[in-house]
């Protein structure tokens, strides 16, 4: 019969893997695991994120099963690595064994894809560099990280002669950042685990999670007066994913009118001095190219950040346009979006007890003399509802003529506190910390949780710790990659001896 092991039996080995676990990762975070558009091999193999991504889950499979595990691909979608369990006996009143039930799934469900890296690093985003205590790169903390902490856990507790009941199952997802269409096609091709945890969120434990909605404000625009001289707006881009803030933004102005860029940099000048923004000017050809900086981070957190969109849609509100849709485009952004980081000028600011105020995120844009299209994520509170935002939005998107592109929804979750796993996980990071104050998080980030029943979110954020996902300069300190492996390696022990 399996029996839970006593942390000091396993506490050794945890100490022996860390340099392999610390190389493992630097390994990991080298390949670069943005999505990417499909590889298909000469052999017709098909690559659905891309070689990067399809490099770093071959190396990872790989490392597991050098580490003496199992591993499955599921067609390049995504895969697992598996520590089968022994069952459990069954035992009569007096403790003879009568039976025997096989071994249930307790799944660790991480990702190994990332947010494309931004600018600005004092490291290389891919070089997996250890400096001051510290391995910086891109995924370290979100969440490759996590996945290598719970894999070295698994090595850990292995190495100590204990044997789980029910099956350690890793899953590995390739485009969790994204649409999440690995993860759904896993799940179509293997079982459900029946319970288990997502390592990409915070510590103490996630009870819930905010709805997360992406959708799509889209605008034509009619033709610019003939013969008309005066400013013309030829692009405007800023963003590369929904779930960030911006921290770059690029627009290209045209006019023939002389004296018309003078006039414009000279407002520049005094938005600069007035604001503190960093926005630039520079010729391009018989253009005027304008870049605003922002400060990028996690979109379920845009008050850690600074959108550069909107440090561009606010100077060009000073500007006047030959082409009034695009001015009154540009007011539209200005008044309702902006710098509003809860939805209050749409009408959507909800709010409840359980999980706090809507996080309203403007993560990308895309304006041309024709059209225009803002990309847009929220996360809402748990008693709200995706119809009931849309509803509430609608007067004012119907006064401005914009059209609504509807894209992925996932509802919220919400555990009470008394539920065994919340008691369970908050129970082990209080006895590994010693931090006896933190509570429980409803949070706006949006994990696999969401992807199949059974799952909550646990860790690896530590509280108070500087927050780096989605954001330049993403490092791990060793220490706490060393103690969320403890953290872990507690949990996999006693909740694979049934729960």
């Amino acid at each position: 019969m399996n029996r839970e092991m006593k942390f000091e039996e396993y506490e050794p080995f945890l100490k022996e893997n860390e340099q392999a676990m610390t190389e493992a990762l630097q390994k990991l975070i080298r390949f670069n695991t943005e999505q990417a558009d499909p590889v298909t091999t000469k052999d017709g193999e098909v690559y659905p994120f891309g070689q990067g991504v399809q490099d770093c889950f071959e190396a990872c499979l790989e490392l597991a099963r050098g580490l003496g595990f199992e591993t499955c691909n599921v067609d390049n979608y995504g895969g697992h690595i598996d520590w089968p369990g022994s069952g459990k006996d069954i035992l009569d009143e007096e403790g003879k064994v009568v039976g025997h039930e096989g071994p249930k799934i307790m799944a660790i469900l991480g990702h190994l894809d990332v947010v494309p890296a931004g600018s600005g690093w004092d490291f290389d985003p891919y070089g997996g560099e250890v400096k001051d205590g510290y391995i910086y790169g891109r995924g370290t903390t979100d969440d490759k990280g996590p996945v290598v902490s719970c894999l070295y856990a698994m090595k850990s507790l292995k190495d100590a002669g204990f044997q789980p009941e029910n099956t350690v199952r890793i899953i590995l997802g390739l485009d969790e950042e994204t649409a999440w269409k690995g993860m759904n096609y896993y799940f179509e091709k293997t079982p459900r685990p029946d319970y288990g945890f997502t390592p990409d969120a915070d510590f103490p434990v996630i009870n819930g999670e905010k709805g997360m909605l992406i959708f799509d404000l889209a605008k034509k625009f009619g033709k610019n007066q003939a013969g008309s001289k005066g400013l013309m707006l030829r692009s405007l881009s800023g963003g590369t994913a929904p779930n960030s803030v911006p921290d770059r933004c690029r627009a290209v102005v045209r006019s023939e009118v002389a004296g018309a860029y003078d006039a414009i940099k000279e407002k520049a000048a005094a938005y600069r001095e007035e604001t503190g923004y960093k926005l630039t000017c520079k010729g391009m050809g018989k253009s005027l190219e304008l870049s605003a900086v922002g400060v990028a981070s996690h979109g379920a957190k845009p008050e850690c950040g600074l959108n550069a969109v909107s440090v561009m849609m606010e100077f060009l509100g000073r500007l006047n346009f030959v082409n009034e849709e695009i001015n009154d485009f540009v007011g539209f952004y200005n008044k309702y979006i902006g710098f509003i980081l809860d939805g209050a000028a749409l009408g959507i600011d909800f709010e409840d007890e359980k999980s706090g105020k809507m996080v309203f995120n403007l993560g990308m844009a895309e304006i041309g003399p024709e059209a225009a299209k803002l990309t847009i994520n929220v996360r809402y509170p748990v008693t709200c509802t995706e119809e009931q935002i849309f509803r509430t939005m609608e007067p004012v998107l119907t006064q401005y003529n914009l059209g609504v592109i509807k894209g992925k929804n996932h509802d919220p979750l919400y555990l009470d506190l008394d539920n065994p796993m919340v008691e369970t996980m908050l129970e082990i990071y209080r006895k590994h910390t010693g931090d006896s104050e933190s509570e429980p998080l409803v949070i706006g980030g949006g994990t696999y949780a969401r992807s199949t029943p059974g799952i909550i979110a646990y860790g690896g954020q530590f509280p108070g710790d500087e927050d780096l996902m989605h954001q330049k300069n993403e490092r791990m300190s060793l220490e706490r990659f060393r103690q969320m492996t403890a953290i872990y390696a507690e949990a996999i022990c006693r909740l694979s001896c049934g729960f």
